[in-house]
């Protein structure tokens, strides 16, 4: 490890309070702001998609403006809902299970990504047997615009100064208010680059350049395999949850753990939307 005084020496945290501001005696949060207008700019980038007939295989997106309307509530609930009952058993079950009021405290802990994945499909799914919708089609689209929830909710992590990364000397590195002295990789900042930013870019490229939303289920598996290969690369650099610690070695994390399987949903839903594609033919 590099000396003390050479860490100490790096850049600090920029001077950016975790609350945005305050009405009253509520105070709204920069990680709250993210959520509402990841979920707002995702709803307004799913519009201009089902609206462009060019980027589907009929002419015509089989998803409305009007199913996306009403399918924001059910998002919202999903990644929520999904989100907090994921970090509840994925990352501190024993505590909650002794007191499972507190799961209610969402300002007491925090959210799964894996979680909020999941309660979405969930949601995705339910509505699109409720609408009559197909149902991989809906994944493509919420797939191409959750980047935006991504990419902000990782920013978010980082004017909260959590989920750091470990100890580097490398210029960039930051050290954070209110833990050690050390200067650490800023990972929330490297999550945010890969996983919202550069997946979203790629994605954008597939959609309206590569008629991506023509093969049904090629999106959607292309962003949960960026997902789960930024996540894991980035898992690497980042210290794992203080009331976890690895859990092999000095290496293994739960975020490399929940990973792994979304790996190999994506390289399958990517086969499998080739495969009906050929089949089609």
């Amino acid at each position: 490890m590099p000396p003390i005084a050479d860490l100490l020496a790096l850049m600090p945290f920029p001077d950016i309070h975790p609350i945005a501001f305050s009405i009253g005696p509520i105070d709204i949060r920069w990680y709250g702001i993210a959520y509402v207008v990841s979920i707002t700019l995702g709803w307004l980038y799913a519009r201009r998609i089902v609206t462009a007939p060019s980027l589907w295989r009929d002419g015509k997106s089989p998803i409305s403006v009007t199913d996306l309307d009403d399918f924001v509530l059910w998002a919202a609930i999903g990644i929520v809902l999904g989100g907090r009952i994921g970090y509840v058993l994925f990352y501190d079950l024993p505590v909650y299970a002794a007191n499972p009021l507190r799961a209610l405290e969402i300002w007491n802990g925090g959210m799964s990504f894996h979680g909020g994945i999941t309660g979405t499909t969930i949601a995705m799914i339910l509505f699109a047997r409720k609408r009559g919708l197909p149902v991989w089609s809906l994944f493509d689209v919420v797939s191409a615009v959750c980047v935006t929830g991504l990419f902000l909710v990782r920013i978010a992590n980082f004017i909260n100064g959590e989920l750091w990364g470990k100890v580097t000397d490398l210029p960039w590195a930051v050290i954070f208010p209110g833990q050690d002295p050390f200067a650490r990789h800023p990972s929330q900042l490297y999550e945010a680059g890969l996983e919202g930013l550069l997946t979203g870019l790629v994605l954008a490229w597939l959609v309206f350049r590569r008629g991506g939303l023509k093969t049904p289920g090629f999106v959607t598996g292309v962003f949960v395999s960026l997902y789960a290969a930024s996540r894991i690369l980035v898992e690497f650099v980042r210290e794992p949850d203080a009331q976890l610690g690895y859990l092999l070695g000095d290496w293994l994390t739960m975020g490399m753990l929940l990973s792994v399987p979304m790996l190999l949903l994506g390289l399958w839903a990517i086969w499998r939307a080739k495969r009906a594609t050929v089949s089609q033919a």
